[in-house]
């Protein structure tokens, strides 16, 4: 049976984006992240801004990539296919994720209406569901002195606390001649500085800051040249090779360096690895990015309207699969492990996180992840 190295390797679920094992093991992205955030309601009176249906398109199938690959994490173990699969699907996803966040985050300022879309938007979700993971593992998993800390997110709230503070450094980002090259060196020197620890995940934070960052940058032009043909066709040839690359790699390759949340030091590696692979990382990472996003349909499909829910698809879907780990349904039933087990898995994951997108769903969760809070902001914040 395959076995591959294990060393910071997250079990039970990333990232997407939490639990009292070994130093941030068994939290995961993405990713998870994350779901890109929800445009300002207009004012009273004026006319909905339309959505686009290509960007809905791009949040819902990277949704159900996080979801899929967070399932796989519990029963991939002896299975170098599907450990290659995890390998190139966490190589693009919670990047995909956070470049699109970054690109409606291209307006943000410090107004009043925008920091009380940021405090409601993201801080409340993040507090609430931090909360509740928190006291899930505590009574699920029957972990008493499982913590209940903001300061250190467990679990999928990694990316919203980051996305938290990307926002509030947009107007810097924005400010400076050359920020995505000031974003990689700051990534790069991160991720051999062990001394920066858990708190808010910083490591995340800053090692996945450059595609933020360059969701910043980006124009629709951008995304025009993404989706010509020519792209779509290389894209083919690029996933084939990166599958085959991951394949070699499967029984050689740490998963630490997909999530992004420690040091080269403290997963055993030399300092100078941690700057190698950054590197190495970002770009593959864009190029397998820019493929994804070049096969995503322009026109309105069935699951459009989904996209506008991915928010609720991520931060719920961790119940399901942490809730199957607690109960001991991946331990009781060795067979989820074969091929035929895998694809059951990943169809489960992919219908449920389906559902958990869906309009009315969206609805009951509004409370928490788009309050309207007006008690709490001055006229000229609340009235926005």
């Amino acid at each position: 049976m395959f076995h591959a190295p294990n060393a910071f390797q997250r079990a039970p679920l990333p990232s997407a984006t939490r639990e009292s094992e070994p130093r941030r093991q068994g939290t995961t992205t993405a990713t998870a992240a994350p779901p890109a955030p929800v445009a300002n309601k207009p004012p009273a009176g004026a006319p909905a801004k339309k959505r686009d249906a290509y960007f809905d398109n791009v949040k819902y199938l990277a949704i159900v990539l996080v979801a899929v690959a967070h399932a796989w994490e519990p029963v991939m173990d002896g299975s170098r296919t599907a450990r290659a699969l995890y390998m190139v699907a966490y190589t693009f996803h919670m990047p995909a994720f956070i470049i699109i966040s970054g690109y409606f985050s291209r307006s943000f300022d410090l107004s009043a209406a925008k920091v009380k879309r940021l405090v409601t938007g993201v801080a409340v979700p993040y507090v609430v569901f931090e909360t509740a993971y928190s006291l899930f593992k505590r009574y699920a998993d029957g972990s008493p002195n499982q913590p209940i800390s903001l300061l250190d997110p467990w679990y999928l709230t990694w990316f919203l606390a980051a996305l938290f503070i990307w926002r509030l450094t947009t107007p810097l980002w924005q400010a400076l001649r050359h920020p995505l090259p000031v974003a990689l060196v700051i990534a790069v020197l991160a991720s051999f500085s062990p001394s920066i620890g858990d708190d808010l995940d910083l490591q995340r934070v800053l090692q996945f800051l450059p595609f933020f960052v360059l969701g910043l940058q980006l124009k629709p032009e951008h995304f025009q040249l993404i989706r010509r043909r020519e792209v779509r066709m290389l894209a083919l040839p690029l996933f084939a090779g990166a599958l085959v690359f991951a394949y070699w790699a499967a029984p050689r390759m740490q998963l630490g360096w997909f999530y992004r949340s420690n040091s080269a030091q403290e997963m055993g590696a030399p300092w100078w690895s941690g700057a190698v692979m950054t590197s190495a990382m970002f770009g593959c990472a864009l190029l397998l990015t820019i493929g994804f996003l070049s096969w995503v349909p322009r026109r309105p499909m069935w699951f459009t309207v989904l996209g506008a829910g991915t928010i609720c698809g991520y931060l719920l879907h961790g119940f399901l699969i942490k809730g199957a780990g607690y109960a001991g349904v991946f331990d009781s039933y060795d067979w989820l492990s074969a091929p035929a087990g895998l694809v059951l898995v990943s169809l489960v994951a992919a219908a449920a996180v389906t559902l958990m997108c869906t309009p009315p769903v969206r609805r009951v969760l509004r409370v928490v992840t788009e309050p309207e809070m007006n008690w709490a902001f001055r006229r000229d914040a609340a009235g926005r």
